[in-house]
Order: C-alpha cells, then structure tokens, then sequence
C-alpha cells in the first residue's frame, strides 16, 4: 500500500522502517523535508526506499494517512493539509498528547474524536497508542501474546489497519476492536498507566493483554 507517515520522530521512524520491510510504498511526512540533519538521520531508511516529502506531499501519496504527531499538535497540522485532501482516506492515529506537566491535553474527548470531528470524511482508526514504538513493530520481542486495540466508526478501514498491523507482527487474535471512535478514549487515558509501570519496572518495553473468563466460568449477574 502507498502509506504516508505524519511525523518524523521515533514512533513515525519505526514504522516506516517495519513497513518498508514489508514491502510499502512509504512517505515521510515533514515540515522540513529538505533538512540536511534531518536527511543524514534519516540516511538508511531513505537507502531502503523512505522518500521524505512535506505534509500535504505525504497526505497526497497516501492510502493510508498515519498521524505520528505530536498529539498536542496533530489537529492544526491536518488542517494546514486541508479536508479536502483528506476525505475518504483511512488516517491511523497513533499519537497522544501531553502537557508540559505530563498530564494529557485531552482530558474528555480524546484526540482520536477530536481529529474524526474535524474531518467527517476521513476513516479515522485508533491504533497503537498503548504501546513503545519497539513493540509496535516486533510484538514477537515479549515473552508471551498481548493485544492492540483499535477504535474507529469505519469497519472497512479497521480492517485495512488490522492488515497493517498484521504486517508488524500481530497476529489477528492479538486484535481488539472496541467499537466506535469514542473508544479511543481509553487507549490514550492508559497512557497514564503506561507511565506509571513503566518507571515502577524500569523498562518501556511491555505490553498488556485481554484475559477472558476461563471456559465453563458463569459471570456474576
């Protein structure tokens, strides 16, 4: 798939890299595409087939439209692409946004709802956002299956994205759907306690996983 990447930090890098591997067609969306030091970071990546364009450049190339962002930031940047450029894609959002005092600047509705509001055309997904960006792309790195979830109001487009995601290494049954966009509320409130077992652990390297009742076990009415 053509897949365009908003955002050229560590998250945005690490799938680029996973997708090209895979065999996509990958744009790197910047706001400074022609930036030497950014080109030099960027060197082996590009040797493998990344090319960097600007926002709208990457908007344009896309089927799939990934929002790695910061989140704080990610509405206004879509907007300078423009809804028009936007509607009928598929957009995953991965991003989450935080205040300076690390607290989440979306603390009701969530940046996924946000960004869906914006743009009604656009098939938002919300994806990925539980995890480190080294679990995203190798979920075989820990020791056992966990899960990834997605939100989103587009069933055509969650199953794009679960295609994606198989891509990275999830298998289907590491796959959750929780229903709508407003769901992704949750996704980015965990966030916080992401955080926090990650400083009580030591290592951003983990993931959880849903646990359903063992076989034959009546739930409490």
């Amino acid at each position: 798939m053509r897949i365009g990447i908003l955002g050229t930090g560590n998250v945005g890098q690490a799938l680029a890299a996973a997708w090209l591997r895979a065999g996509h067609d990958v744009v790197l969306g910047s706001r400074r595409p022609r930036d030497e030091e950014l080109l030099t970071g960027l060197k082996e990546l590009l040797q493998a087939g990344l090319r960097v364009d600007d926002p709208a450049g990457a908007a344009a190339h896309a089927e799939v439209l990934v929002n790695a962002t910061p989140g704080t930031a990610s509405v206004a940047l879509l907007t300078s692409i423009g809804a028009p450029a936007l509607a009928g894609k598929v957009l995953l959002d991965v991003a989450v946004g935080f205040l300076e005092d690390e607290s989440l600047s979306h603390q009701v509705v969530s940046l996924g709802e946000e960004i869906q509001r914006a743009f009604p055309d656009t098939r938002v997904v919300k994806s990925l956002c539980t995890i480190d960006r080294a679990v995203m792309v190798a979920p075989e790195s820990l020791e056992g299956p966990s899960t990834v979830f997605l939100s989103g109001e587009d069933a055509e487009a969650k199953r794009i994205v679960g295609g994606l995601l198989a891509d990275l290494g999830w298998p289907a049954d590491s796959l959750l759907d929780l229903g709508g966009i407003a769901t992704a509320r949750g996704q980015e409130h965990f966030a916080l306690l992401f955080i926090g077992i990650a400083l009580s652990t030591g290592t951003f390297k983990f993931n959880i996983r849903f646990v359903p009742p063992a076989a034959g076990v009546t739930e409490a009415s």
